[in-house]
């Protein structure tokens, strides 16, 4: 996995040069979008091929062949991650991608629901996962639509439905930053932050307040970049600071995957939301 994210993260960077240089000041940080993407989405790939077996067991049961279904998902990460990399078939890809996203939502994540749905509202577990999954999937769209012609009316509703996803997914994280400051930040799951970790409720409340930001401001066009960009970098950063510690606090130890996990799914969040500043207006080139 390591060596996968390592790969994408450093191939990114260098094609991504020509289109940085022709952007400027916020633009510049949400064409690094699809670059934070890729290294993730190579990296989860990683882990399809070589944890396939412990990964099989989460393929829906009514479905054969359990373990083709996680290679085809490890293969299908893999080429979107290449896509975006080279900037290449990105109008064919990213709405794949999407597509694929919503299918875990909805085979799996879904289906988690139990008869008496009231009493799940409390599982704050179930839903951060279940919306995580849902903003993957917007954050391919929201892309998808920006690779499409100016004009075009399909792109546009694209842009502007994930995009207000998003933003209402950020929101909902935001809360619950500041309803249980005791769990690690970014992508609000079940993990308790670190003792070493100073001010961990400090932490938490301005990573909240950082969501609650960027929800407020993808609703709003005229700043819909800078809010995009400033809380994608803050997670990026929150990432490399913060996760990629723990990971190698917990490298030889049996937690070691899961901290990998975490480093990439922060990772893919922070993705998520660069790339819901790009737009139909927005300076990534068609392709």
């Amino acid at each position: 996995m390591i060596v996968a994210g390592l790969s994408a993260w450093i191939v990114g960077l260098l094609l991504v040069r020509p289109r940085l240089y022709k952007a400027s000041g916020a633009d510049r940080v949400l064409l690094l979008g699809p670059v934070f993407e890729a290294v993730a989405l190579a990296m989860f790939a990683a882990e399809h091929f070589f944890a396939a077996r412990d990964l099989m067991g989460i393929v829906p049961h009514w479905l054969p062949a359990p373990l083709f279904w996680t290679y085809f998902v490890g293969i299908a990460l893999l080429a979107a991650a290449i896509s975006f990399v080279a900037w290449r078939q990105v109008h064919l890809s990213a709405p794949l991608l999407a597509l694929l996203f919503l299918l875990i939502v909805i085979t799996i994540d879904l289906p988690n629901l139990p008869q008496h749905i009231p009493l799940h509202l409390r599982d704050r577990l179930f839903w951060t996962l279940t919306v995580r999954e849902t903003a993957f999937a917007c954050g391919a769209l929201v892309l998808a639509g920006s690779v499409l012609p100016r004009e075009s009316r399909a792109g546009i509703a694209l842009v502007r439905t994930g995009r207000a996803i998003i933003a209402a997914i950020c929101i909902f994280y935001a809360v619950q930053h500041f309803l249980f400051p005791q769990f690690v930040p970014g992508v609000p799951l079940e993990k308790l932050t670190p003792s070493w970790v100073p001010w961990p409720h400090v932490l938490a409340c301005l990573i909240g307040a950082s969501l609650l930001f960027c929800g407020v401001g993808l609703l709003i066009p005229r700043a819909v970049r800078i809010a995009a960009a400033s809380t994608g970098a803050v997670l990026v950063l929150l990432t490399l600071f913060f996760y990629v510690p723990i990971f190698v606090t917990e490298m030889h130890t049996p937690l070691a995957l899961e901290g990998m996990n975490y480093v990439g799914d922060t990772l893919l969040f922070a993705a998520t939301v660069l790339l819901a500043g790009l737009g139909t207006e927005n300076p990534a080139s068609s392709t």
